[in-house]
């Protein structure tokens, strides 16, 4: 089941947070892996992983003001795909931080990077998200969006690298599925 409790506590706390104006300011939240977040290893469970990475990403809209446009617009939010890289081991009980940021835009999608820390410092896992908010007619661009916000005229941040080749690798790839 969605966490809702947890969402509706992270939007709480983030209502709370000084708002972020720029684009790339990074979100960070405080979770603990609770006993229904684990899978059989006794380990956070890589889709509860995700799920807990759409609280984080949430949390980072509403402190960016775009909760608020989408409400008013009527708008959606919908994910387009994602990269994710597990590396470390998250166990029951443990605390860890999250960080989100949003990392830049194309004529489409904009591109979020989320990252789990253990208390160590180590990094468990890292995700980067093509995400789109979306109307009755489909995608709504990116610089309508930001005129939402008004902050209208902005230009995105340069795509690092590693997100235009993996951009480029999913436009290469086949749909619909064989």
């Amino acid at each position: 089941m969605f966490p809702f409790v947890r969402i509706a506590k992270d939007l709480w706390l983030a209502s709370r947070q000084p708002r972020l104006e720029n684009f790339d300011d990074l979100h960070v939240s405080q979770h603990i892996c609770w006993p229904h977040d684990l899978d059989f290893w006794m380990e956070l469970n890589n889709g509860r992983a995700l799920s807990l990475y759409d609280i984080g990403r949430t949390a980072l809209a509403q402190r960016v003001g775009l909760i608020d446009a989408i409400r008013r617009e009527r708008w959606g939010l919908t994910m387009a795909g994602s990269c994710t890289r597990f590396r470390r081991r998250i166990h029951g009980f443990e605390r860890f931080e999250m960080r989100s940021r949003m990392v830049c835009w194309d004529d489409k999608f904009t591109y979020i990077e989320q990252s789990m820390w253990k208390r160590n410092g180590e990094c468990a896992s890292h995700v980067m998200y093509r995400a789109a908010v979306t109307d009755k007619d489909g995608l709504v661009r990116p610089d309508r969006v930001l005129k939402a916000l008004g902050k209208e005229g902005s230009t995105s941040p340069a795509m690092p690298e590693w997100v235009k080749t993996w951009t480029d690798a999913e436009d290469k790839r086949p749909w619909p599925p064989m």
